[in-house]
C-alpha cells in the first residue's frame, strides 16, 4: 500500500518523490507515461559514443544556492558557462548581442561610435533591453535597436511561435538583453553547471530509495477520474495525495478544450568531423526553417575525435495525434489560454487531494532550477 502517488518523472515528480520518501518516510508510487525516467532531461549515448539530450539541450543554471546544494547530493557537477552564437548577415556573433557582435557587424569606425554612445548614455549599466535602445532619443542608438529587432529578434520569434511577423507582440522585446561589454555568456546566474555523468544518471540517483516504486509506460491520466470532487484511481475512490506533473487538459479529458503549446521536430545528424560549429548552440533567426543547432559534445564535456552529433530544432504547432510535434514544449500564454487553464485548475483543486506541480501541470514556462524549487516546496507543504 502506498501513501502517495506521484505522476510524472521529470524534475518535478522525481524531486517530490524523493522528498516524500526520504524526509517523510512515505511509500511513493511514481507513475511515468514514457518508457524512461528523467522527463525531457533524458539523455543517452548514440552510435557516435556521444551523450545526446533526446528532447533538446538542457543547461543547468541558478541563483538558488539551496536548490543546487540539494542536487549536489546526487551527482558530481562540472562548471559550464553556456555560449550562443547567432548567424546574422553571414557572420556568427554572440547572443545576447554585445560589443563583439557590434564589432563584427559594423565597420570599425561605426562600431566605435556605437560603443562610445552606449557607454555614455547608459553609464555604468552592464545589461540593458533592446526596448530601451529602440526608445532612446539618440539616432545612432535607436538605429542599433532597430537593427537588433529586425535581425536577431523578430524573425526568430515569428518562427519559434508560428505567427506572422506583424503579430509578434512588441512588448516581449523588453526582455531581450543587450550586454554593454564583452561578456559573451548566455546566462548571468552565479551557478552554471552540468551533471558530470549526465541527467539520466542524476535521476537514477534521485529515485534510488527503498520507499519509491516506479512504473514506466503507465498513462496515469487515464487511471484517474474526477467525479463530484471525488478522485477515483483505477475505479476506486482515492483520498490520499496525488502530485500531478502532467498536462491538466489530458487529466480532465479535455473537457474545456485543449491547452495550446508549441512543439518541436528534433532532427539529429551525425558527421565525421571533430567539431561542427564553434560552440554548443548556434541560433538561426532568419532564413533557415530551423531555429538553432546544438552540438552536444560542448554540453557533455566529452572528447570524441573525428565524430560529432548535432540537433536541429524545427518549431511546430503541438498536435498530440501527429507523427511530429506531438510533445508539448512551450505553453502559448495569452489571456484566452490562461482562462481555460484556470477552469481546469479550479476543478482539480476542488478535489482537495490532487496537487499540481511543474511546467505542464501549471501551464507555465519553468527553468529547471525553478521546477526543483517548486517540487521541494510542494513536498514540504503537502501533508501525508
Amino acid at each position: 500500500m502506498f501513501d502517495i502517488i506521484v505522476i510524472g518523472c521529470g524534475f518535478a515528480g522525481a524531486v517530490a518523490a524523493r522528498k516524500f520518501a526520504e524526509e517523510k518516510n512515505k511509500k511513493v508510487l511514481l507513475l511515468e507515461k514514457r518508457s524512461h525516467i528523467a522527463g525531457n532531461m533524458y539523455e543517452d549515448m548514440d552510435i557516435n559514443g556521444i551523450y545526446v539530450h533526446r528532447y533538446g539541450p538542457h543547461i543547468f543554471h541558478t541563483n538558488l544556492d539551496y536548490v543546487f546544494e540539494y542536487l549536489k547530493r546526487f551527482s558530481d557537477w562540472f562548471s559550464y558557462e553556456h555560449r550562443v552564437l547567432g548567424r546574422i548577415d553571414g557572420q556568427l556573433v554572440p547572443i545576447p548581442f554585445n560589443f563583439t557582435s557590434i564589432e563584427k557587424l559594423f565597420s570599425e569606425e561605426k562600431a566605435d561610435i556605437i560603443k562610445k554612445r552606449l557607454i555614455e548614455i547608459f553609464l555604468d549599466r552592464q545589461v540593458i533591453s533592446v526596448m530601451e535602445i529602440m526608445n532612446n532619443s539618440d539616432e545612432i542608438i535607436k538605429e542599433l535597436g532597430q537593427y537588433i529587432f529586425e535581425k536577431v529578434f523578430i524573425n526568430y520569434t515569428a518562427k519559434q511561435w508560428g505567427i506572422p511577423i506583424e503579430q509578434v507582440d512588441g512588448s516581449v522585446i523588453s526582455r531581450v538583453p543587450v550586454v554593454l561589454g564583452y561578456d559573451d555568456r548566455y546566462f548571468q546566474d552565479k551557478i552554471q553547471v552540468m551533471p558530470k555523468y549526465g541527467y539520466t544518471k542524476l535521476f537514477e540517483k534521485i529515485l534510488n530509495h527503498p520507499n519509491i516504486t516506479i512504473k514506466l509506460n503507465c498513462n496515469a491520466a487515464k487511471k484517474i477520474k474526477i467525479i463530484d470532487k471525488n478522485v477515483y484511481f483505477d475505479g476506486e475512490i482515492y483520498r490520499k495525495p496525488i502530485i500531478y506533473t502532467g498536462a491538466v487538459d489530458d487529466l480532465l479529458n479535455y473537457k474545456y478544450g485543449e491547452l495550446p503549446y508549441r512543439s518541436l521536430d528534433l532532427v539529429f545528424e551525425r558527421y565525421d568531423v571533430t567539431n561542427f560549429q564553434p560552440c554548443a548552440v548556434v541560433n538561426y533567426p532568419n532564413e533557415e526553417d530551423y531555429t538553432r543547432i546544438t552540438e552536444f559534445k560542448y554540453l557533455t564535456g566529452q572528447v570524441v575525435n573525428g565524430k560529432t552529433t548535432i540537433l536541429k530544432e524545427y518549431p511546430l504547432h503541438y498536435n498530440i495525434m501527429a507523427e511530429k510535434g506531438n510533445i508539448p514544449y512551450y505553453p502559448i500564454i495569452n489571456e484566452r489560454n490562461l482562462k481555460r487553464y484556470e477552469m481546469y485548475k479550479a476543478d482539480i483543486e476542488r478535489t482537495g487531494n490532487i496537487f499540481l506541480c511543474g511546467r505542464l501541470a501549471e501551464y507555465k514556462y519553468y527553468n529547471m532550477d525553478a521546477v526543483v524549487d517548486r517540487a521541494i516546496k510542494i513536498a514540504e507543504e503537502v501533508d501525508v
